[in-house]
């Protein structure tokens, strides 16, 4: 868009319009794009949301929502004037409008690119999100009774069978839990007295893991319960790469997954930037 006053004759500002109208619709479409990349990511997070431990994951998502319907509407009004530039009766009464609309454009330029800087930043952020949040939900594993928490143990075991991850950092996280649920121990039985009288808390420890962080690769079948106990298991030393559960972290398996999805939508969020910027 040119600052400074020029002068075109009559076919060179039709070929202007024209090429000022294909591009605004060009733009067009990239805000529809940028609004897909919104809603796809707000879908994204909102599947594992039990396990995010605030609102503020969405701040990516919402944004790119808004700054793809803000291009839509900025870039289709600007297709109207260029199409009616092509006939100076029409164009007289947009034209105490551009400096106005151009004021605007260029605080829209900034908050684009503001936009495709938080979708690098936000990598901090979503990481304490993401520790706390599954901190909760592993907490919340064995309330399969609990009114509202019943889903959570389905939640979890799904997480790390399609992330390939088990606990928080990893599958040590399961041992400082009680995850095993009430209803299904046996206090009458000595072993079990033992370990919740030997816990200050009075949960029922086990250095075992859920069935969901076994990996089906492993060339033996899956070793859960007595995990550190190499003598409770045939030539078994978990130090080793015997162990057949999944080594890594919930936490970072998301973190990657959730930070390489937003990096992406970053570099096309510059992409548009740029295109725009040249108009």
């Amino acid at each position: 868009m040119a600052l400074l006053k020029v002068k075109f004759n009559q076919k060179k500002r039709v070929k202007l319009a024209q090429g000022l109208w294909l591009m605004n619709w060009f733009s067009v479409f990239a805000g529809i794009l940028v609004f897909s990349m919104g809603l796809f990511l707000k879908i994204e997070l909102r599947k594992r949301s039990e396990v995010m431990d605030n609102s503020e994951s969405h701040f990516v998502p919402n944004s790119l929502i808004l700054v793809g319907i803000l291009s839509c509407a900025f870039n289709g009004f600007a297709g109207k004037i260029c199409y009616d530039s092509l006939d100076p009766a029409k164009f007289a009464k947009w034209k105490p409008m551009l400096k106005p609309y151009l004021a605007l454009c260029c605080v829209f330029n900034m908050l684009i690119f503001f936009v495709a800087l938080i979708c690098f930043l936000m990598r901090g952020s979503l990481e304490s999100t993401l520790a706390q949040g599954l901190k909760n939900g592993m907490k919340f594993y064995r309330d399969t009774d609990t009114p509202g928490r019943c889903f959570m143990k389905k939640t979890i075991d799904m997480l790390q069978i399609e992330f390939k991850c088990c606990g928080n950092n990893g599958y040590k996280d399961w041992f400082e839990i009680q995850w095993i649920s009430n209803r299904y121990l046996d206090f009458s039985s000595k072993e079990v007295k033992d370990r919740i009288k030997s816990n200050v808390d009075g949960r029922y420890l086990v250095d075992g893991v859920p069935f969901s962080c076994c990996n089906p690769s492993s060339p033996r079948p899956c070793i859960q319960y007595q995990v550190t106990n190499n003598s409770a298991h045939y030539s078994y030393d978990y130090q080793t790469e015997e162990l057949n559960l999944w080594r890594r972290g919930c936490r970072e398996a998301l973190l990657n997954y959730y930070s390489g999805m937003m990096s992406s939508m970053g570099a096309v969020i510059l992409l548009v930037w740029l295109f725009e910027v040249t108009l």
